[in-house]
């Protein structure tokens, strides 16, 4: 049986994150996880977007867990530079900051990028909503898109040269993915791909 898939807006989405509970100290953490080319970036700040546009509310801060990798071969081992620089301070209530990854120069720009002890954190990234941050997780959100497209959205985005980096990342997703029972464990599955008339801008087609 094919799944069900349904519309929602990230109005909705919004309010659901801002009446979850905050689990990383005073922050409600939000976990944008799925495979690279997914959709992932754009889901995230489409949410950002949405929360910002709450009466009250501020556009929240989203840390690309790409800007923090040491290259190609940190697809899954940059977590502790994620916790020391951003996680650990949110949970003890202060600012966190973290150092931008150049893949141009190949090294960590000097200049820090503020992330505030704000209400909401947007986390987006592969391994995003690993099993060890759970617990500190308001929401969690699996993007998911067929294999082929993802792989053109990619090389349109960085060009060809990247393709042999790029398939050796996908089997590390994929094993990370099937380990970590990401897809079962997270709050909602979103279509990266969607097929069905809407206002992207507004809304999103959820298929679990």
């Amino acid at each position: 049986m094919p799944p069900v898939v349904v519309v929602e807006a990230y109005a909705e989405l919004a309010r659901r994150v801002l009446a979850g509970p905050a689990r990383l100290g005073r922050t409600r953490l939000v976990a944008v996880d799925g495979p690279s080319g997914a959709g992932k970036s754009r889901f995230a700040a489409h949410l950002a977007d949405a929360l910002a546009a709450l009466p009250g509310a501020a556009r929240p801060p989203v840390v690309h867990t790409d800007d923090l990798l040491d290259g190609w071969d940190d697809q899954l081992t940059f977590w502790p530079r994620l916790d020391e620089w951003v996680l650990g301070p949110l949970r003890a209530g202060r600012d966190g900051s973290y150092r931008r990854y150049s893949w141009v120069r190949r090294c960590f720009l000097p200049r820090p990028v503020p992330v505030p002890a704000a209400p909401v954190l947007i986390l987006e990234g592969v391994s995003a909503a690993r099993a060890a941050v759970a617990p500190e997780v308001t929401l969690a959100a699996f993007v998911t898109a067929p294999a082929s497209l993802r792989l053109a959205r990619a090389v349109a985005r960085d060009g060809p040269e990247i393709v042999p980096e790029l398939r050796r990342w996908h089997a590390g997703e994929r094993a990370h993915f099937a380990a970590d029972d990401t897809a079962t464990r997270v709050d909602l599955v979103v279509d990266g791909a969607p097929t069905l008339p809407h206002d992207e801008d507004r809304y999103y087609v959820r298929i679990r």
